[in-house]
């Protein structure tokens, strides 16, 4: 697997070895600007694959429920 030096890559590896995890997602948000950030990390090639496949659909459905969210609001 090719070494990712992304900042928020390496707070997950971080985390990873910490927690002895294979796989990390982080997903951050920032309500009062309404951004989303999200990194995600595998030890190996399929698994940093499956990380970020997750990490997508847990993005997707944070975006969701924030628009559910802001029409219940109208």
């Amino acid at each position: 697997m090719a070494w990712n030096p992304s900042p928020k890559v390496s707070d997950c590896r971080n985390i990873a070895k910490k927690w002895n995890a294979d796989e990390v997602i982080i997903l951050a948000i920032n309500n009062n600007t309404g951004k989303i950030n999200m990194a995600t990390y595998g030890k190996t090639a399929a698994l940093c694959t499956q990380a970020k496949r997750l990490g997508d659909k847990a993005f997707d459905a944070i975006i969701d429920e924030t628009q559910k969210d802001q029409n219940n609001e109208k």
